[in-house]
């Protein structure tokens, strides 16, 4: 390991320990894709800002959600802080260690501890390969588990602990419901025993019964095993359940968090507003009552997004200053962080756009 490495690891250590039981800590974290023109000679015309600075915690044995309109940058954002795609810029720093700043021999020891359940069950799975090869894959990678004959008896273990007979060891995927196969993406998670995983939206592509029993499986283990979640969705009554704290994304940044209770009864960003606005109520009084908030036109391209606030062009309470500046990242109070003018940032940011005008 490089001295550069090296220094970034004591910092980020002496970091962690400041900050308790911090287990994940992202900052400014930006995954730009470039656009490139040409067949032979490509040159680069820009690119998709997919992720575009977000800054948060992930406590130990906690459960994150994130939230947001498909195509915002959730799944790119996982994808980033595993490093399963290099990050533009930015920090992630696990268990004391910058991710974006060690080399891959200590990456893939670090990937023993962190590890991602799939969107899609019917693609993530190899069809060529066994149940019993798909989830012994990890042990064989990480070159954990003993004999061949000790892994197997893990990856039997692993499946009844997802609630699967482990007589299917030599079974194919084909052979599975969709539920099953997820549980079984899930057991192939657990195998090399992480201390953290990424949801990316597991029960999207399940039937309404079994998405139930998929997240009351992921609720036990988290309790079983003091798993730490990071939960994408875009289901907000499953976030709701399942999550600690709630991170509300939009066009690749986080413009609001807090905790689930806190988001939900006091939402702040007209966007969460309106995202909460659109989820249904089993009163039908309530119901009858309640003001959908419907916003008007299309989200722009994170090619190129608006000038200031990236919700700008939908606000129904957009302002001047909206259009200018990018908002902070403020704390309102008791950890519930919002990105938007509404909320006492606008003397501020008047006096910040003065500083600039005068020095332009």
């Amino acid at each position: 390991m490089t001295r550069q490495n090296s220094e970034s690891e004591s910092v980020s250590t002496a970091q962690d320990s400041n900050n308790g039981d911090v287990l994940l800590s992202v900052q400014n974290l930006k995954m730009h894709f470039p656009i490139t023109r040409g067949i032979i000679l490509q040159r680069q015309v820009g690119s998709i800002k997919a992720v575009d600075g977000i800054t948060f915690d992930l406590m130990r044995g906690e459960t994150l959600g994130l939230v947001g309109e498909s195509g915002c940058g959730k799944s790119t954002t996982g994808r980033a802080i595993l490093q399963l795609y290099e990050p533009t810029a930015g920090e992630v720093v696990f268990e004391g260690q910058d991710l974006t700043h060690i080399n891959s021999g200590d990456l893939r020891r670090m990937r023993r501890r962190m590890q991602m359940i799939f969107q899609d069950p019917y693609a993530s799975l190899n069809p060529r390969m066994t149940v019993g090869s798909i989830v012994g894959e990890p042990l064989e990678v990480h070159k954990i588990g003993g004999s061949r004959r000790e892994q197997q008896q893990r990856v039997q273990e692993l499946l009844e602990i997802v609630g699967l007979n482990p007589y299917f060891i030599n079974r194919y995927p084909h052979e599975f419901s969709g539920g099953q196969r997820q549980r079984i993406g899930v057991a192939r998670a657990l195998a090399v025993n992480p201390s953290f995983i990424v949801c990316d939206e597991p029960i999207s592509a399940l039937d309404v019964s079994i998405q139930a029993q998929v997240i009351n499986l992921l609720e036990d283990l988290q309790s079983e095993l003091g798993l730490t979640y990071l939960f994408i969705a875009h289901d907000l009554s499953v976030v709701r359940h399942i999550s600690d704290r709630i991170a509300v994304m939009y066009l690749g940044k986080i413009v609001e968090l807090a905790d689930r209770e806190e988001l939900y009864e006091n939402p702040l960003h007209p966007y969460t507003q309106a995202l909460l606005s659109a989820v249904p109520i089993p009163d039908p009084q309530v119901e009858k009552k309640r003001q959908r908030i419907i916003l008007e036109g299309d989200v722009p391209s994170p090619a190129e997004p608006p000038t200031g606030c990236n919700f700008n062009t939908r606000c129904p309470q957009v302002m001047d200053i909206c259009r200018q500046y990018e908002p902070s990242f403020a704390d309102t109070g008791e950890g519930h962080r919002v990105a938007c003018f509404l909320y006492d940032q606008v003397e501020a940011l008047n006096e910040q756009g003065q500083a600039v005008a005068v020095a332009a």
